[in-house]
């Protein structure tokens, strides 16, 4: 796997080259706090998550949902969207994004 996350988030690729790919899947770790950002992301395609340990805040839209170990996501990725690690301890997630989003 291939790091491509910098600072408090990191996100591990399957893959070191998705150029022509139609799917991307990443390892992700939030540390405490860690969020994608104050503005959301928006871009084409899905994407789709399973975390594994920690409380990660999914914001898509104006709905927010606090998942816990075992808890999944999936929604269409032009809808804006921000992850954010709620809790003392990092989060881990599996995810999946179609078309590879960076």
């Amino acid at each position: 796997m291939v790091e491509i996350g910098k600072g408090p988030i990191s996100y591990r690729q399957i893959g070191d080259n998705l150029f022509g790919r139609s799917l991307q899947i990443l390892k992700e770790c939030y540390q405490p706090g860690a969020s994608t950002g104050r503005v959301p992301l928006v871009h084409e395609g899905e994407e789709g998550g399973i975390v594994l340990s920690g409380r990660l805040e999914v914001t898509v839209d104006d709905e927010r949902r606090i998942l816990g170990p075992g808890d999944a996501y999936y929604f269409e990725s032009r809808r804006p969207h921000v992850f954010r690690c709620v809790g003392p301890v990092p989060c881990e997630v599996i995810s999946a994004c179609t078309p590879p989003s960076f």
